[in-house]
């Protein structure tokens, strides 16, 4: 019972802060917590990952271990993988999630830095 749980909790919370990265810049009120998570996201996946592999997520690793002690053995390598394949049953080619998910990440990246950047600059006029 406690694993399935963590399960869920790490579906809905790994799942919101994923979409929370990809649109948090959007929303004036929400950027500088963007820019915060979508770091966080960037310090795992590059400085994290050049111990664990490019793309290590700690999230994702939690969640693997919680879904390994429940008997599933059906994990992707990315979570974006998993979460296409658990809410649309499509099992895309995972060079191409992997590669679509690096674009949109950076897009959001360089968006936040952007809206934060003009933000600051207009408060301080």
């Amino acid at each position: 019972m406690w694993h399935q749980s963590l399960n869920i909790f790490f579906f809905v919370f790994h799942t919101v802060f994923t979409v929370f990265n990809i649109v948090g810049w959007i929303f004036p009120k929400t950027r500088k917590l963007h820019l915060i998570t979508i770091s966080l996201t960037a310090l795992s996946w590059f400085l994290l990952g050049i111990w664990y592999g490019w793309g290590y997520c700690f999230c994702t690793d939690w969640h693997w271990m919680v879904r390994e002690k429940m008997g599933y053995k059906d994990q992707s390598n990315s979570y974006i993988h998993f979460l296409i394949l658990q809410l649309t049953g499509a099992n895309l080619d995972p060079k191409l999630v992997d590669d679509i998910t690096l674009i949109v990440f950076l897009m959001s990246f360089a968006l936040s830095i952007w809206f934060n950047v003009k933000n600051h600059h207009q408060k301080k006029q």
